[in-house]
């Protein structure tokens, strides 16, 4: 990665049940085994579950920070794994449309870490609500994630459409996940690729991973351990270390001074 910026990247989806969660958790394992500094923050702010993913029990959350006044050193929590997590909350109504002060106040909190990381992976999540939306528009990357069935491509073209129309996003990055085989991913990109084409004008899609439907991934995600480190020589592991190694030859924007508050508060100012 050039620079000494950091990298901010979404992780996405327009529907639940794709496995994006499991994906940027086991992202974030293979970058830091690529020596990088990774940090996850848990976007889905009332229904979050990266720590549930990781068997974790962090004793804060974002909900303290934005109600009980928690500094980052508070909520910050490092995983086995090499990265750490910024978690959210679980159950709590309150925080599923953040007004622009807790906004501000995010932004704050994440600008602290910038001389600590390399990335900064947002696991946002699933559909279109304000909350999808925002943190997709913060980040500089957006990884869309879907499978090989129509309810997911349909989906995953509904927030690409409302990002392009309505927030001018055109670029978007793709991985199919739980692909039975290359050729229906493939299928399944072309039909997302073919539809953004000829409905959405001017939108860039590029397909950067293909992870294999696996039995270990389920037996991982059953034990609460990253399977990239529970079955490192697995297809789907494997193939998430490939992706690894895609998403390291990105580039933070040469449009930004590399500043993350300034990035986010350009944004949030022109809402």
């Amino acid at each position: 990665m050039s620079g000494t910026f950091p990298l901010v990247f979404s992780v996405t989806s327009g529907k639940g049940g794709v496995g994006k969660t499991n994906l940027a958790v086991n992202l974030a394992c293979s970058l830091v085994q690529l020596g990088k500094r990774v940090t996850i923050l848990d976007s889905d702010l009332g229904l979050a579950n990266v720590d549930v993913v990781l068997g974790l029990t962090p004793q804060k959350n974002l909900f303290h920070l934005f109600h009980e006044e928690a500094s980052l050193s508070d909520i910050l929590f490092p995983t086995p794994y090499g990265f750490s997590i910024l978690p959210a909350s679980s159950g709590m109504s309150e925080m599923l449309a953040l007004s622009t002060g807790q906004k501000l106040e995010l932004l704050e909190v994440v600008d602290e870490l910038e001389d600590e990381l390399d990335y900064l992976i947002v696991d946002t999540g699933a559909g279109i609500s304000d909350n999808v939306l925002y943190f997709n528009m913060a980040a500089q990357e957006r990884l869309v994630v879907l499978t090989p069935e129509p309810t997911s491509l349909t989906d995953a073209y509904a927030l690409i459409k409302v990002l392009k129309l309505n927030h001018g996003v055109e670029r978007f990055r793709v991985c199919v996940n739980m692909a039975p085989d290359q050729k229906s991913a493939k299928d399944i990109f072309q039909r997302l690729y073919q539809a953004c084409d000829h409905f959405l004008g001017g939108v860039s899609l590029d397909l950067v991973g293909i992870v294999p439907r696996d039995t270990a991934v389920r037996k991982a995600v059953v034990d609460q351990i990253p399977f990239t480190c529970a079955a490192p020589t697995s297809p789907a592991a494997r193939a998430v270390k490939q992706l690894a190694t895609n998403v390291s030859q990105w580039k933070v924007p040469e449009m930004l001074d590399g500043n993350i508050k300034f990035f986010w508060k350009k944004l949030l100012f022109r809402q």
